[in-house]
């Protein structure tokens, strides 16, 4: 399987982090890099690189973006996970974008509800509560398995 690495971003209410969780929680090897802590982190040593993170107005975290501008290495396998309010599939445009600039090859996406309360969805209580589900980790695992 070679070494993985999954670069992520999750702190409104943690949908992202759960997810990786359930992954970490299968393969204890894999490196989860928390972008909020690590700015600058050397993947030269890494086969798969994962890019994780909530969907904010219609893209992957902008400090996602940045960090994959600065660290990731050209010609890489990289994989992206989602979770969103609102889990279409143009949510994965711009981290693709990004990584298309690196010459990488994307090997997979995994997006699945989270609970989202940004802006107006706040005062409705929220969209997609109780996301992600069991049977979501579940499925995320089922994915990162069959990279």
């Amino acid at each position: 399987m070679g070494k993985t690495a999954i670069v992520y971003y999750s702190q409104h209410h943690g949908n992202t982090k759960k997810v990786l969780n359930a992954i970490a929680d299968y393969d204890n090897d894999v490196t989860l890099i928390d972008v909020t802590e690590k700015h600058e982190v050397d993947l030269t040593g890494y086969d798969r690189i994962g890019f994780a993170s909530g969907i904010y107005f219609g893209k992957f975290a902008e400090q996602l973006h940045n960090f994959a501008k600065v660290n990731l290495p050209t010609g890489k396998d990289v994989f992206f996970i989602a979770t969103a309010g609102n889990p279409i599939n143009h949510n994965f445009n711009s981290i693709v974008a990004a990584t298309k600039e690196k010459h990488c090859n994307e090997i997979g996406r995994y997006q699945c509800g989270g609970f989202d309360t940004f802006g107006p969805f706040k005062i409705v209580g929220g969209l997609q509560k109780g996301h992600p589900t069991e049977e979501e980790l579940q499925a995320a695992v089922e994915f990162y398995k069959n990279l």
